[in-house]
């Protein structure tokens, strides 16, 4: 086994690129090979923010498996992420002891992953659920990945859930989410879906509430304002408006819930015939993946409120949902849970760096 680091050579972005298409089934590869590409050329809106060291396992002339390393300024943590690896304990122990070598002479305290550069491209190891095809959205993996972490050493630091909904066979009435709405109403607030031609000025304001509800996360780092428009423009053409909804008091938004529908892969991997496949599933959509609720501090209680505006929707469509990436301890792990029938779940893992 031998451990390369590399730049921008082509050679080696063509064999960091291969694996996940080389491990995955067509359906479960969750790389946008674009934006990926992006990345490791410096040229993602997000690189400035960090610094990427690359990292290709080979056996002989072939690649068995990837990492890329990330560290911030003032921060003595190096982030693991980008990780594939051949159900191989050999290609993956070299992989950890090159990742764990590094970042002990760059003076890390700690290794954490998996995390991909960043909070806001992608992190989280799944641990569950692999007989379901992943959904939108998702941190997908292979099943082994969990046990190479821990073989080598790594300890699981935080836990999160996707809680699926089941679909409503007859109109689901919630007293308690009910009540929230009504009394939101009656104080003057207003909850509507969202309105496409609003969608350019209303994504200034979720960067607001989003950026200080996720603040308190353990890997989240601030990004500006124009990036994060940057990042998440492409919203606007996968969203069904209908599940997109927001909380109003005095003109002014105060809280959110995003829903898409769940396109699968199809997102990631946009050639002709998955285009026109997106287009049906948002005409037609079959299960609804809610990512994003927020509601601002001074509101609290909001939130049901805005659960109840999205139920009222799903009993109209009658389709099932998946409540995605719950933080343990977040007060989203438990909306609805009489709807509840199975449940995802992640971690993130973590290694303390020996002196």
């Amino acid at each position: 086994m031998k451990c390369i680091e590399f730049t921008t050579e082509s050679k080696r972005i063509r064999d960091f690129l291969k694996l996940p298409k080389r491990l995955y089934a067509r359906t479960e590869n969750m790389e946008n090979p674009k934006e990926m590409r992006r990345i490791l050329l410096g040229e993602h809106p997000l690189c400035k923010y960090f610094k990427l060291n690359k990292f290709i396992v080979y056996d002989g002339q072939k690649p068995v498996a990837r990492f890329a390393i990330t560290r911030y300024p003032q921060d003595d943590t190096a982030y693991f992420g980008f990780f594939e690896c051949e159900n191989n304990s050999a290609a993956a122990k070299e992989a950890f002891r090159v990742a764990q070598r590094f970042a002990k002479t760059h003076h890390c305290k700690k290794i954490v992953g998996p995390v991909d550069a960043s909070f806001w491209i992608k992190y989280r190891l799944k641990i569950n659920k692999f007989d379901k095809p992943p959904y939108t959205g998702e941190p997908y993996n292979k099943d082994y990945y969990l046990k190479l972490f821990r073989d080598n050493g790594f300890k699981i630091c935080e836990h999160y859930t996707s809680n699926q909904y089941k679909a409503a066979q007859y109109e689901y009435i919630n007293k308690e989410y009910e009540g929230k709405y009504q009394e939101f109403k009656k104080k003057g607030y207003e909850i509507r879906s969202l309105k496409l031609e609003e969608f350019d000025e209303n994504i200034k304001v979720l960067y607001k509430l989003l950026t200080e509800l996720y603040s308190d996360f353990p890997i989240y780092k601030d990004l500006s304002e124009a990036d994060f428009i940057e990042i998440f423009k492409s919203y606007k053409s996968i969203i069904d408006p209908s599940m997109v909804k927001f909380g109003y008091k005095d003109g002014e938004i105060v809280g959110f819930f995003i829903s898409v529908p769940n396109y699968g892969n199809k997102v990631y991997h946009l050639h002709p015939l998955n285009i026109l496949k997106l287009l049906k599933i948002r005409k037609q959509p079959q299960e609804y993946i809610m990512l994003y609720i927020g509601v601002d501090q001074k509101h609290h209680g909001l939130g049901r409120a805005l659960v109840y505006s999205i139920i009222q929707e799903l009993n109209q469509s009658k389709k099932p949902s998946i409540g995605a990436l719950a933080r343990d301890g977040k007060v989203t792990q438990d909306y609805a849970k009489d709807m509840i029938e199975d449940v995802y779940e992640y971690v993130l893992l973590g290694k303390e760096i020996d002196d």
